[in-house]
């Protein structure tokens, strides 16, 4: 259970830095709050609505197994994408949800296991040359949910662009307006403006009208403006969080951390 510090905003909005702070929130909850509903549609809700101690124990209980079986067999991939698995899924357990907005808030347990997760997942592409899609997809998911975690602002963009990489994935075996849709929103996170635009377009081969390709165009564009202006923003709180360190004051944490009023796409 995380404690009143872990569930108060991670920005500092005293003095300069307030304004700055309102801005980001509000292309955030515009970038993802809307985007990704619209454009490419609910992208699945990560997390098990359901879930409690009993299954967190029991998914991770099933991690610890697969990674005795991997210490037996370090090089098999398949071990590997099961233990990705089982890590999001625990992970999955351990968010506390919402019962009346069916958002996700998650406790220190649920990050720790997101974040063995992702290095089971990092560890499963080095082994694979053919990554599942459906893995891919339950890991881009868990990725997107994780930099909503970060502490920096550095983890959060790492996270997202790890997402973005295992989308592609799924775009690639599965494409779709959805699948390329999704995966061009997660390259704007990413500041990939040129790879985002490559998936927009792509997308739009496979809308079955012209009001889609429109629709499709239209809110990828509005997306993309909203996108630099973060990516504005987001560079001026990293210059507020070096003048911090330098000044030993706490800098500013992740923008995509817990403290923002965003529901994960599909809740």
């Amino acid at each position: 259970m995380a404690d009143d510090g872990e569930r108060r905003m991670l920005f500092d909005i005293r003095g300069r830095r307030k304004n700055v702070v309102k801005v980001v929130y509000a292309v955030l909850a515009l970038i993802m709050g809307l985007s990704l509903f619209i454009l490419a549609g609910p992208i699945g809700n990560i997390f098990n609505t359901e879930g409690t101690v009993n299954a967190s124990d029991q998914f991770e209980e099933q991690a610890t197994r697969i990674e005795r079986e991997l210490k037996k067999n370090p090089d098999d991939a398949d071990l590997m994408l099961n233990l990705t698995r089982a890590r999001i899924n625990a992970g999955n357990a351990s968010a506390e949800i919402n019962p009346e907005t069916g958002a996700a808030a998650y406790t220190p347990e649920a990050r720790q296991q997101l974040a063995l997760a992702s290095e089971a997942w990092s560890k499963y592409l080095k082994a694979t040359d053919e990554p599942n899609p459906a893995g891919a997809q339950l890991a881009a998911s868990a990725l997107f949910g994780l930099a909503q975690t970060a502490r920096t602002s550095i983890e959060a963009s790492a996270n997202v662009r790890s997402a973005a990489q295992a989308q592609a994935i799924v775009a690639e075996a599965r494409p779709s307006v959805g699948s390329l849709g999704t995966l061009a929103i997660y390259r704007l996170f990413s500041f990939d403006y040129d790879g985002a635009d490559e998936a927009r377009k792509e997308a739009e081969s496979f809308a079955s009208t012209k009001f889609e390709r429109q629709n499709l165009g239209t809110e990828f564009d509005q997306t993309k403006k909203r996108a630099e202006e973060f990516e504005k923003q987001l560079q001026e709180i990293e210059k507020e969080a070096k003048k911090a360190r330098e000044k030993g004051e706490p800098s500013v944490a992740n923008p995509l951390g817990e403290g923002n009023p965003l529901a994960v796409p599909g809740g």
